[in-house]
């Protein structure tokens, strides 16, 4: 379908954004012309031995064989996968060629780097025509008793913890619990000797960014000023080697981005980690195009931001992104 937007529909057809797919086999080198920056590049392998060759040239890299090593993603059905990625792709061709432009780049920058370059990709995306689609189909929900507190914390012998206290939204990330978090490090970094652990009330540790929130902003330049100087994912990898992440049930958007900076994570058994924003027409934008690509590399890590797909705790910890499964009471 032909997008109303008349300039996004003729680069749609002159193959300007879009997904273009390529088998691999081993010992083959991909084709030189891959398309151009705005093109989302997956490459495939069915049977035999798994290439090492030329995967630089790709954003995505999906094989059927089991458990196939980084920086490939295993699919149990392939062409399942396929057909994930070319309907995100089909409806949000923008959001998804920024994911892999972004990701592309974020790995020969500085930490502090990337997040600039993440906030720059998110912030146009939120003046987009897509965003706006996805917005005016998505009400905004009304909760009730929702001006409690959205971070505690509670020193002790034991270090400082860092918790998230918005159980009936399931530790939705507003405006006001990003500010409070970043208080909340700002304040623990003071304290060099202080172990930080962070960690989530409620059944989930986090459900990511508030949906409520997601287009309100009314200036895209003043947003990015925003997002970068108040990013807790900033905060928590200037203090990495002191922070332990202790995550469980849903761990969505930032719920793993901001975590992912952390120098150990943990995670409950049962717990899930999903990048949902593509397929809103935006990017990962609490930081984890700098946070998660550290972790898995920047093919798995444009795998879950394009995809949208659940990543389980056995597959995270086999990839990195999470270091061990927690199993304390």
């Amino acid at each position: 379908m032909r997008p109303a937007n008349s300039l996004l529909g003729d680069l749609i057809e002159a193959g300007a954004v879009g997904l273009v797919i390529v088998e691999l086999s081993a010992g083959e080198h991909p084709p030189a012309d891959l398309g151009g920056p705005g093109i989302v590049r997956l490459g495939l392998h069915r049977s035999g031995v798994v290439p090492t060759e030329g995967l630089d040239a790709f954003d995505i890299l999906l094989s059927a064989e089991p458990d196939a090593p980084a920086p490939w993603v295993s699919a149990a059905d392939l062409d399942a996968a396929i057909q994930r990625l070319q309907w995100v792709v089909d409806r949000q061709p923008l959001a998804a060629a920024v994911a892999a432009q972004v990701h592309r780049m974020t790995l020969n920058l500085t930490f502090e780097q990337s997040l600039t370059l993440e906030s720059l990709g998110y912030s146009m995306l939120l003046a987009s025509e897509s965003l706006r689609a996805w917005r005016a189909a998505t009400p905004v929900r009304r909760r009730e008793d929702d001006d409690g507190p959205r971070v505690s914390v509670a020193r002790s012998a034991e270090g400082i913890a860092i918790r998230l206290t918005r159980p009936k939204a399931r530790n939705a990330v507003d405006a006001r619990m990003r500010d409070a978090l970043v208080a909340a490090l700002e304040a623990a970094a003071v304290e060099p000797d202080a172990p930080v652990i962070l960690s989530g009330d409620g059944p989930s540790f986090s459900a990511g960014g508030d949906l409520d929130e997601f287009g309100s902003a009314d200036d895209p330049g003043r947003a990015h000023a925003i997002r970068v100087l108040r990013s807790a994912t900033g905060c928590v990898a200037r203090i990495a080697p002191r922070v332990t992440a202790r995550l469980h049930g849903a761990c969505v958007g930032a719920g793993i981005e901001i975590p992912a900076a952390a120098g150990r994570v943990l995670a409950r058994p049962g717990a899930f980690f999903r990048l949902p924003e593509v397929a809103m027409g935006l990017i990962p934008g609490a930081g984890g195009t700098a946070s998660i690509p550290r972790r898995i590399g920047r093919h798995r890590a444009c795998w879950m931001a394009v995809s949208g797909a659940d990543l389980d705790v056995a597959t995270a910890v086999r990839w990195g992104l999470v270091d061990a499964v927690d199993e304390s009471p």
